[in-house]
C-alpha cells in the first residue's frame, strides 16, 4: 500500500516484443512475477494492512470515547473535550482509510499485471517459488481469526445482558471496532483466495509455451 515505487509496466505487445529468445522472455517474466506476487502477499503487506486497521481502531476509539465523555457529563468541558477527541479520531480515521483505498485499487493493478505476464507462458521451475503456499495459509488463518472476532464485537457483544446495561456509547464503540476488524480480516481473505485462484488458473494451468520468436531472434507478427 505504498507509493513509494512504481508496479512494472505490463508485457508489450507481440508484435514489439524484442526479447532475444524465449528464455530471456521467461527469465523477465520470472523477474517481474516475483517483484509483484511479493507486493502482493508478503508477510509486510500483511502487516502494513493491520498497520492501517490499527490507526482507524485507534480514531475510532477516540470518537467512541468522546461518545461516552459527553454521554455521562453533558457539561460545557465536557462538550469541549468530546470535541477534541472526536477531531482526534477523525484524523486517525480518514488517513487509514484513505491508505487502504489506495492499497486496495494497488492490488487490483497488481492482480492485473500477475495475469497478464503470467499467461506469458509456463515456466514450472521458477513459478514454484511465486505459490507462496505457506504465507498464503498465514493471510487465511489470521484473516478468518480477525473475521471472526469482529463478527463477535458486532452481533454478540450488542446483544449479550451485560451490553445492554452499558452506555449506548460503549456498545456504539466496540461494534465500530468489530466493523474495522471484520473488514480487514475480509480484505485478507480476499487477497488469500484471489492468489490462490490465479496460482491454480495463471500458473498451473498456463498454456504450453509457444514460439514467439524466429531462429533470427524477431518476433512473429
Amino acid at each position: 500500500m505504498s507509493l513509494r515505487t512504481q508496479l512494472p509496466p505490463p508485457p508489450p505487445p507481440v508484435e514489439i516484443r524484442a526479447w532475444p529468445g524465449h528464455e530471456a522472455m521467461l527469465a523477465d517474466r520470472a523477474g517481474v512475477l516475483a517483484e509483484l506476487v511479493r507486493r502482493h502477499m508478503s508477510l509486510g503487506r500483511l502487516a502494513l494492512l493491520w498497520l492501517w486497521a490499527v490507526l482507524c481502531a485507534l480514531g475510532w476509539s477516540l470518537v467512541g470515547a468522546a461518545m461516552t465523555a459527553f454521554e455521562q457529563t453533558s457539561d460545557f468541558f465536557s462538550a469541549v473535550l468530546a470535541l477534541i477527541l472526536v477531531v482526534m479520531g477523525v484524523c486517525c480515521v480518514v488517513p487509514a482509510v484513505v491508505l487502504v483505498a489506495v492499497g486496495l485499487r494497488r492490488d487490483r493493478d497488481i492482480r492485473r499485471l500477475l495475469v497478464s505476464w503470467g499467461e506469458l507462458g509456463r515456466d514450472p521451475a521458477r513459478d514454484a517459488g511465486l505459490r507462496m503456499p505457506g504465507t498464503a495459509l498465514v493471510w487465511l488463518l489470521l484473516s478468518y481469526a480477525l473475521c471472526a472476532l469482529g463478527l463477535y464485537m458486532c452481533f454478540a457483544f450488542p446483544a449479550a445482558e451485560e451490553a445492554v446495561q452499558e452506555s449506548y456509547g460503549l456498545v456504539t464503540l466496540v461494534m465500530g471496532l468489530g466493523m474495522i476488524a471484520w473488514i480487514t480480516g475480509l480484505i485478507g481473505l480476499v487477497k488469500a483466495f484471489t492468489h490462490r485462484r490465479w496460482v491454480m488458473r495463471v500458473l498451473a494451468g498456463a498454456p504450453a509455451p509457444q514460439p514467439l520468436f524466429s531462429t533470427g531472434g524477431g518476433a512473429h507478427r
